[in-house]
């Protein structure tokens, strides 16, 4: 059956519609992250470390808690810093018109899983299968691992 000119023209108008809004949304998570990235680093720089101040005089126990603090503090900035290089892939994906499709079965991601996670490259239905193979190849590989410990004797 083919499809008439009103059809093709409305399924354009939702296409550049979701276009524009995921466009929207990505944007605007963008210079989120940017936005707490960058407020970081400068707090970094004007503080001269992470977590303490230059001129304090810090006991064991307080510079421990200091270098916790700073290990944890880097751990998000990298952490914000990969989300940040994520969205990005999404928004060169968006351009080149495939973002929103599942890498592995090409169907529309839900909007809804878009909006909790932008840069998901996977339905819901694929992620799950995925992370079940994953969680039984790590399953597989710790039996593997506990019985060699008793061969190597």
């Amino acid at each position: 059956m083919k499809e008439t000119t009103q059809q093709t023209a409305g399924k354009d108008r939702m296409a550049r519609s979701r276009y524009a809004e995921l466009k929207q949304m990505l944007d605007a998570r963008r210079r989120e992250l940017q936005a707490e990235v960058q407020g970081k680093m400068r707090d970094v720089r004007e503080e001269g470390t992470w977590g303490g101040k230059l001129n304090d005089v810090l006991d064991a126990v307080e510079s421990s808690e200091a270098d916790i603090q700073e290990e944890i503090e880097f751990a998000l900035i990298q952490m914000k810093s990969e989300t940040l290089n994520k969205i990005n892939d999404a928004l060169l994906r968006l351009d080149q018109g495939d973002y929103g499709n599942c890498f592995e079965c090409g169907e529309e991601i839900a909007e809804k899983r878009l909006r909790a996670l932008p840069f998901a490259v996977r339905c819901k239905d694929c992620e799950e299968a995925k992370e079940v193979v994953e969680q039984r190849e790590r399953h597989l590989a710790a039996r593997r691992g506990a019985t060699s410990l008793f061969f190597d004797m």
